[in-house]
């Protein structure tokens, strides 16, 4: 029963991870093509508190909760399939860590547009697009990390 939940809460949160994730990047990426600066301010204000909320709990919940699944399950730690996935894992969370920088200057860069009345300012863009370029490698490590989690294969 104890593999159960513990499983339970895995892919919970590796649902909750992906999922705030895209549906994050899919508003914050149309509000930021749009490229109205009031759009932008309230989607990314938005964006960075689902972030807080959702997405940094599930990211501690995921290592901890597959640590001990490979433990339960007695998986060998030499897997290929299992590191990968630590390894898909851990490149996920390297580009995740500057996407959030960037969202909180994306954010702050917005609001002082909105402020102003003015439109977003060319460092908006460049930031813009550092974030969508880190959220590539990010997503596509995660679709990788959940077809290793499934077939548990390479």
């Amino acid at each position: 029963m104890e593999y159960l939940i513990v499983k339970w809460i895995h892919v919970v949160s590796s649902t909750i991870l992906f999922g705030t994730g895209i549906g994050s990047a899919f508003y914050l990426l149309v509000a930021s093509l749009r490229g109205d600066a009031r759009a932008v301010h309230f989607v990314s204000r938005h964006v960075v508190i689902a972030d807080w909320m959702f997405t940094t709990p599930a990211i501690v919940v995921q290592p901890l909760t597959g640590f001990y699944l490979a433990h339960l399950a007695h998986f060998a730690w030499t897997s290929r399939w299992l590191l990968w996935s630590i390894v898909l894992y851990l490149v996920a969370g390297l580009c995740w860590l500057p996407v959030v920088w960037l969202q909180l200057r994306m954010r702050d860069l917005a609001r002082d547009a909105d402020a102003a009345g003015s439109p977003l300012p060319d460092a908006y863009r460049r930031y813009f697009r550092w974030w969508f370029a880190l959220g590539i490698p990010a997503f596509l490590a995660l679709v990788v990390v959940f077809y290793l989690m499934v077939s548990k294969i390479v």
